[in-house]
């Protein structure tokens, strides 16, 4: 059977890490994976605590993983070090705050194991995905993923959803070219996917905001900006 990896990046996410653990186990149970999968906690040098409920977590089952940095890496470096650490042959990752529907776990999977995506993710802009979050998230999100679309020629609608899977030896083979440590990783990884013509599969998923995310949206967005532009610039060159 085909071996799920799994990655919770998590940064001072005491009160998540245990239910997404639980959680993400179940659905996998549930959808036919059994114990041929492993989940690993990316934990980035959190101070709350989420370290000792990582590292408990992972004495307590065979298929939890605690991976801890001692201090913080960026989003971007943990999944990286945690993508190298996973033995699965589709290796995927969630947001630890679970917004994504887990209901769609299966067809994510499904788009690498079954369909012959090379890497497949959710979207919150696409007609049919049922998205409740406050408009002044809405509107910075819609005009980043369009500006993302316009300057680097990619076919995505949502580039941020942290809800993506992808075939191991596809991600493999750019993982070491994706250079951003912190939140435009998920970005730059479906940008060069598509730049060296993998099949990317976007779906529309059920997604509802948490209360606590930490991504200061107006202020990552000018951030971010100046990555796209970074971006471009090196994919021009390597053309």
């Amino acid at each position: 059977m085909t071996k799920v990896s799994i990655i919770l990046p998590a940064y001072n996410e005491a009160d998540k890490v245990e239910h997404a653990v639980k959680r993400t186990a179940e659905e996998l149970v549930k959808i036919g994976y059994g114990y041929s999968f492993e989940i690993i906690l990316a934990e980035d040098g959190s101070t709350d605590g989420s370290d000792a409920i990582a590292a408990e977590l992972a004495d307590k089952y065979a298929f939890v993983k605690h991976l801890h940095s001692d201090k913080r890496l960026g989003k971007g470096n943990a999944l990286k070090k945690a993508c190298k650490e996973a033995q699965g042959s589709i290796i995927a990752y969630f947001d630890i705050d679970l917004s994504t529907d887990m209901r769609h776990v299966e067809e994510l999977i499904r788009a690498i194991e079954k369909d012959g995506f090379d890497f497949a993710t959710g979207s919150r802009l696409l007609p049919e995905s049922e998205v409740k979050r406050p408009l002044k998230r809405d509107i910075p999100s819609t005009v980043y993923n369009s500006l993302v679309r316009i300057v680097l020629h990619s076919k995505l609608h949502d580039h941020q959803c942290g809800f993506k899977a992808s075939r191991r030896a596809a991600l493999f083979a750019i993982l070491d070219e994706i250079n951003d440590p912190h939140w435009f990783w998920d970005t730059e990884l479906l940008v060069r996917a598509q730049y060296h013509r993998y099949k990317v599969k976007e779906f529309p998923v059920k997604w509802v905001q948490s209360t606590t995310t930490k991504v200061e949206f107006f202020k990552d967005v000018v951030t971010m900006g100046s990555k796209i532009i970074s971006l471009w610039w090196d994919l021009r060159r390597r053309k």
